[in-house]
């Protein structure tokens, strides 16, 4: 029976069509869904306190708040201008699509090419990250309440089955993930009030304003303060990561060029000053600064709960937090599995075939889905032996989600007037902000890379640098040996109906399997003008 698609407005129908692509996702959302899906993701309850033990040993308290303020202000930088370009290309495929549009011809496929894979990459690590954390402070919980000690094995174990729930409830239709989406604003936000207000009023000392302010801590073996500094600051840019779920929810979302850029900026806004209340309250609140660090449930955040306000409310701001953070993990899934959806659509993925497909009864890319999970879940597997993994898995995320918001805007930079703004834009503003982006994901990749604990050996390795080169030394063989031939290439002919003008690499056939026709060439488009076939069908009876 044929699928049934609800009625969007007109210009947005007409400009996907305009950008090649046919409204085949369920565009269901709202405006504050959208913003939620963003504001879930960056999770100053997840972000904050999972990477919290990070930085009371890499800068302690004045990086934590000083940092904070930085990244922020830095974060928003990046996010202003990642919006503008939203909002004249709202589509799933975001960040990629929107190198492809931006690039000059003969090298839009390599920009294109290289962007999707640092996101797809970035994705999948912030997911792991997302989820890792969440089983770290579940894990805590459960030694505090149960004895389930706090191990490598069952940390990863609690992973799994976290990424599984995650997994499955992306499976229904995006309608029942907007609403999650929407209570978890409200959970992070009451949240972030209920723990503060606790830390503030309950216990009977507190640190002074001078020390969380002030007080510098370096536990990393390092003899640089500026060097601890600089690599502290990985707290809060990871963090401020995943916005550009906005983006890729953009084909799901009523009146996707507006909300899709308001969703951004309000994302990283309403965080930046949530997040400075929660790193202040939970600071201002350490009772014992090496216990805290020391403690048997390995999440320092847990411990200062428990000296601060005892046990029973102390386990309870635990399960607030292991909350908040499950909401997270499962919009990162949501996006996530758009982002491998749409690149799969162009065959830029192994077996795309296979995870551009549509459920026909939700309309939802449940193969994407567990694409996505199973990809975090092999992430976080060198916990089980390296443990500065988790700090390497965020680097990872943060490095190849930078990689892939700044290049947009520097491809933007470089079109000057002959970009064609969208209905939300920065006006004059544009190129400084453009520029500032630019500069700041420059200087925090090179950061990133950088060890982070000495001596360095195979326990203290940071192994982004490894799996940065490998994906990228993967995607660069793909591309000169075969890609470049055919990727986003509209002049593209195949006997076997790969791809041709403005089909993808799997255009031959539809989601259901059957073999399609290719579509016509379309004179003088210059890349994506239906770039992201397949051209869907309605579900044969």
């Amino acid at each position: 029976m044929p699928l049934d698609i609800p009625s969007v407005t007109p210009s947005e129908e007409e400009r996907l069509a305009e950008l090649g692509i046919t409204q085949t996702l369920d565009r269901s959302m709202s405006g504050r869904q959208n913003f939620a899906v963003s504001f879930t993701i960056i999770s100053i309850l997840s972000g904050c306190l999972t990477m919290y033990g990070f930085g009371m040993n890499t800068g302690g308290p004045a990086l934590i708040m000083w940092g904070w303020v930085l990244v922020g202000l830095m974060t928003l930088f990046v996010g202003l201008a990642m919006a503008e370009v939203c909002s004249s290309y709202p589509t799933s495929a975001g960040l990629y699509f929107w190198a492809h549009k931006l690039a000059p011809r003969d090298t839009a496929p390599a920009w294109a090419w290289f962007t999707g894979w640092f996101n797809t990459l970035g994705q999948v690590a912030v997911t792991a990250g997302i989820d890792f954390g969440a089983a770290s402070f579940l894990n805590a919980y459960l030694n505090l309440q149960f004895g389930y000690s706090a191990t490598p094995g069952h940390t990863i174990v609690l992973f799994g089955l976290i990424l599984l729930l995650h997994a499955v409830v992306n499976t229904f239709r995006v309608r029942v993930v907007g609403f999650f989406n929407t209570v978890s604003v409200w959970w992070h936000l009451i949240g972030v009030v209920v723990i503060v207000g606790a830390l503030l009023a309950v216990p009977d000392r507190h640190q002074s304003p001078h020390y969380v302010f002030t007080e510098f801590v370096n536990n990393t073996g390092w003899g640089s303060a500026v060097y601890v500094t600089l690599i502290g600051l990985l707290m809060a840019q990871y963090t401020f990561t995943g916005y550009d779920a906005s983006a890729h929810m953009t084909e799901e979302t009523r009146n996707a060029s507006v909300e899709g850029p308001k969703g951004i900026i309000r994302s990283i806004l309403v965080s930046w000053v949530a997040g400075f209340v929660l790193l202040f309250g939970l600071t201002f609140a350490i009772q014992s600064y090496t216990g805290s660090l020391d403690s048997e449930t390995g999440v320092p955040p847990a411990q200062i709960f428990m000296d601060a306000l005892g046990a029973s409310t102390g386990k309870m701001m635990l399960l607030i937090v292991i909350g908040a953070q499950l909401f997270c993990g499962m919009a990162s899934v949501t996006a996530n599995s758009r982002m491998i959806y749409a690149f799969s659509r162009d065959g830029a993925l192994p077996f795309s075939a296979v995870w551009h497909r549509l459920h026909p009864g939700t309309r939802t890319p449940t193969n994407a889905v567990w694409l996505a999970s199973g990809s975090a879940f092999v992430l976080g597997l060198p916990y089980l032996f390296n443990t500065t993994a988790y700090a390497a898995v965020t680097s990872i995320a943060t490095i190849g989600l930078y990689i892939a918001y700044v290049v947009p805007t520097l491809l933007r930079l470089r079109q000057g007037d002959n970009f064609q703004r969208g209905p939300w834009h920065l006006g004059r503003w544009s190129r400084p902000v453009g520029a500032i982006a630019v500069l700041w994901v420059s200087v925090i990749t090179v950061l990133f890379m950088l060890p982070q604990a000495a001596p360095v050996t195979v326990e203290t390795f940071n192994y982004a640098p490894i799996a940065v080169g490998v994906v990228l030394a993967f995607a660069g063989t793909w591309w000169f040996t075969s890609a470049r031939k055919w990727f986003l290439n509209p002049a593209h002919r195949s006997a076997a109906g790969a791809p041709t003008a403005g089909g993808s690499l799997h255009q031959g056939t539809s989601e259901y399997g059957e073999l399609l026709p290719s579509p016509p060439f379309v004179a003088g488009c210059d890349g994506p003008c239906c770039v992201h076939g397949p051209r869907r069908t309605a579900r044969p009876e």
